[in-house]
């Protein structure tokens, strides 16, 4: 009989596109997921894998064998979810995986809430910035809050809910004194050096195209993903910078922030999970958490000085 738990290895074999890189994701050394693969392999007895360059990828048998891996493993989630519901009650352990940018306005509010209305549950939060729906088929985690840029296509994978949260729109940052509080046509920021993620990034690729449509390319004088360096080198008068409003923590001092009133740029912040036919208690638990926080957040205006 096959081994679920090998199936699952196989499926994140083939995501991640390396046994090492499958490995690190379960939290278990490369030695034990290859002793795994090898025994699946002669469960089957045929090969799965192949080198491929520095990477893995699948046989023929192996790509058969994920085909009905998927639904095996989604199977076995449809059945914890129906006996968790037949329970009533919320479970013990949860994981949440979610962006950076989302900790202080939601994640952080949302765990006090769980904290308080079910105690017995523990929340493991793993903050990254690859808070992707594609986790959730993977089974690594089973929350997602993740984000999407509205002028990005819609990618969330089959099998995947999503719950949105709230529309959070970017806003420009400067040095407390250097600018008033008015809106901010996007096209004034053409004069302004700006701090900005990376263009491989949602947020940077959405900066870049913002500034296009717009008539301009920005000037990108510091490229940086972290928001807190960002908001420090606005607050020290060096860079302009486009920062998620939940992103911003109310008593960050020195800057002053503006939104921006012709072409607003703006990210969903939603909560993904595997989509089941009978609702998890427990996740239900956590986004419904998530969603508190999220509204509480969207009513909290960013500091002006």
């Amino acid at each position: 009989m096959l081994d679920v738990r090998r199936l699952h290895m196989l499926k994140t074999v083939a995501a991640r596109g390396s046994i090492a890189a499958a490995a690190q994701s379960l939290a278990l050394s490369a030695g034990a997921v290859s002793q795994q693969l090898s025994a699946l392999r002669r469960d089957v007895g045929v090969d799965l894998l192949r080198p491929d360059g520095r990477t893995v990828a699948l046989t023929e048998a192996g790509r058969v064998l994920l085909a009905h891996a998927d639904r095996i493993l989604a199977a076995v989630q449809e059945a914890e979810s129906a006996v968790a519901a037949v329970r009533g009650t919320v479970g013990a352990t949860a994981t949440l995986a979610a962006l950076p940018s989302t900790v202080a306005r939601i994640v952080a509010p949302a765990l006090d809430e769980l904290g308080s209305q079910h105690p017995q549950l523990t929340v493991t939060c793993l903050v990254t910035d690859q808070a992707q729906p594609r986790e959730l088929t993977l089974g690594a985690v089973d929350v997602v809050l993740g984000q999407r840029y509205h002028h990005l296509p819609d990618a969330t994978p089959r099998g995947i809910e999503v719950s949105p949260l709230l529309d959070d729109p970017l806003l420009v940052v400067t040095a407390a004194g250097q600018a008033d509080e008015r809106p901010v046509a996007l096209r004034e920021l053409a004069t302004h050096n700006l701090a900005v993620p990376p263009p491989t990034t949602d947020c940077g690729q959405a900066i870049l195209h913002a500034c296009h449509e717009a008539g301009f390319t920005p000037t990108t004088r510091y490229i940086t993903a972290d928001i807190a360096a960002q908001l420090t080198l606005a607050r020290a008068g060096l860079a302009t910078a486009l920062v998620p409003r939940t992103a911003i923590d109310p008593a960050t001092p020195g800057i002053r922030t503006a939104p921006i009133e012709d072409r607003p740029i703006l990210r969903l912040v939603f909560a993904a999970t595997r989509r089941t036919e009978t609702a998890n208690p427990t996740t239900t638990a956590v986004i419904a958490a998530l969603r508190t926080a999220a509204g509480l957040g969207r009513t909290m205006r960013p500091p002006t000085a």
